[in-house]
């Protein structure tokens, strides 16, 4: 089971049909009407609720931020590549994937996955090992995003890309050294976004499995940006250049 903390997290998992066994409120949420809206959802869903005291829920909580609201849900499944290449077919769209070679900030994976959401992204691949899975932290971090941008947990990101492009899917690397401006990438072709971890970037295998490499123009004295700052400004770019005429 996953433990689903926070008032937005908690609504969109509702909203989303995630099967939930219970939500746990605090009782001075309630009297304050703050909990309207979940406990509504709640009901047309069939789920119970527990009013519990502030010190019950401390105790479950694993952020140790949960706003006075917690469920206790079905673990988020993880999809296949194939499952990711063939909803971005049923899209009719041509296929945009953020691949994630080793993110281990459960905040950053979160706000990656609210972006991709925002932005249109088909879907998100994880490394299995030394790379942040979907946990409490990134579910309330995602502020419910995770409820609808489907994840792909994979043992070999440099592989995996390996299969993505024999898909006709170019993978896309961004890197400080990268040879070409993020802003000259035609991401209304078939994309992956290659995003390097937190300090590292990207590993040696991972950047020679990419078709091309770019950078973000730096202006300032900090050489570079957060993990999910870059991929959310090279998301922006493939969505103004998808809806732009």
């Amino acid at each position: 089971m996953d433990i689903i903390e926070g008032k937005n997290p908690v609504i969109e998992a509702l909203k989303a049909g995630r099967p939930i066994s219970k939500i746990l409120l605090d009782k001075n949420l309630m009297a304050r009407g703050s909990a309207d809206q979940i406990v509504r959802l709640a009901d047309s869903k069939g789920v119970e609720i527990q009013y519990v005291d502030k010190q019950s829920m401390d105790r479950q909580s694993a952020t140790g931020s949960y706003q006075g609201v917690i469920a206790v849900a079905a673990t988020k499944k993880y999809i296949g590549l194939q499952d990711l290449l063939a909803m971005s077919e049923a899209k009719k769209e041509a296929a945009l994937y953020l691949v994630l070679d080793g993110i281990e900030d459960p905040h950053n994976l979160g706000a990656i996955l609210r972006t991709a959401d925002a932005t249109g992204v088909h879907g998100v691949v994880i490394r299995e090992r030394r790379a942040v899975g979907i946990t409490p932290a990134v579910t309330k971090a995602s502020a419910g995003a995770v409820e609808y941008m489907p994840v792909a947990m994979v043992a070999n990101i440099a592989q995996s890309l390996e299969v993505l492009k024999k898909k006709g899917v170019w993978a896309v690397g961004i890197d400080m050294a990268g040879e070409t401006n993020y802003s000259a990438v035609d991401f209304k072709l078939p994309t992956a976004i290659v995003i390097g971890g937190e300090g590292k970037g990207l590993s040696d295998l991972v950047r020679k499995r990419c078709d091309l490499t770019a950078s973000i123009p730096m202006r300032g004295k900090i050489s570079s940006l957060n993990a999910s700052v870059a991929a959310a400004v090279v998301m922006y770019e493939a969505l103004r250049q998808r809806t732009s005429r």
